[in-house]
């Protein structure tokens, strides 16, 4: 069976979680609500309705919660020619396509944010499948998006690694049984990623790169556990 590297994009390939936070908070301030940014970037990574149940808590009013993605996905869409992939990270996937893994986006981006995001990437040649929030019941932190993406490709758990750069992405991954790796250029400190289950740490798509003789994706680590 093939192994399977399962990606992340906002803040783990492409560099848009500081987009995403100033969108959200705008868009919150519209709509009456203060959230600090601090808050709404530990909270980037959740798909869009599940992110204002975290902000604004469950018992909160969510009769808005359409209006208020609304005004998010306007703002951030101001941003996607300003879109910018992390160093190394079209490299990275190309790298490990080339020897023979499956790479496997897996995002809570709408179609829409997914094609800018794709074009900043430009290594869809590399890319084997994508999975996103709308094609599962339940978003990251839950297993859902992981088992859908091996799913795509008939990998398993003991075959494949995820790697992300939030807390989210760890949970969902080991939820799911798989091997996680955290990069640090989604901005949360390496302390939030490993007590969240990643396996490994690295700064970004760059330093994993570098690293992928002796890291989890190293050739025969995937189901090594």
């Amino acid at each position: 069976m093939d192994r399977v590297a399962l990606f992340d994009v906002d803040g783990t390939l492409v560099d848009s979680n500081a987009l995403h936070v100033v969108a959200w908070w705008e868009a919150l301030r519209q709509g009456g609500h203060h959230v600090p940014t601090h808050a709404v970037h530990r909270a980037i990574g959740l798909p869009g309705g599940d992110l204002l149940e975290h902000l604004l808590g469950p018992d909160g009013d969510r009769s808005r919660d359409e209006s208020l993605s609304g005004a998010h996905d306007a703002l951030y869409g101001t941003y996607f020619e300003r879109l910018t992939a992390f160093d190394g990270a079209a490299d990275l996937l190309r790298t490990l396509a080339g020897s023979g893994w499956k790479v496997v986006l897996v995002t809570s981006a709408k179609d829409r944010e997914l094609d800018a995001l794709r074009g900043a990437l430009d290594a869809d040649d590399a890319i084997t499948a994508t999975a996103t929030a709308d094609d599962v019941e339940e978003g990251k932190p839950a297993p859902d998006p992981i088992e859908h993406a091996l799913s795509l490709v008939g990998g398993s758990a003991d075959r494949a690694v995820f790697v992300g750069d939030s807390v989210w992405d760890m949970k969902a991954a080991r939820r799911a049984g798989v091997v996680c790796v955290g990069l640090l250029c989604g901005g949360l400190p390496r302390e939030a990623l490993t007590e969240a289950g990643a396996a490994a740490v690295y700064d970004d798509a760059a330093d994993l790169l570098a690293h992928l003789g002796t890291g989890p994706l190293a050739t025969g680590h995937a189901g090594s556990r």
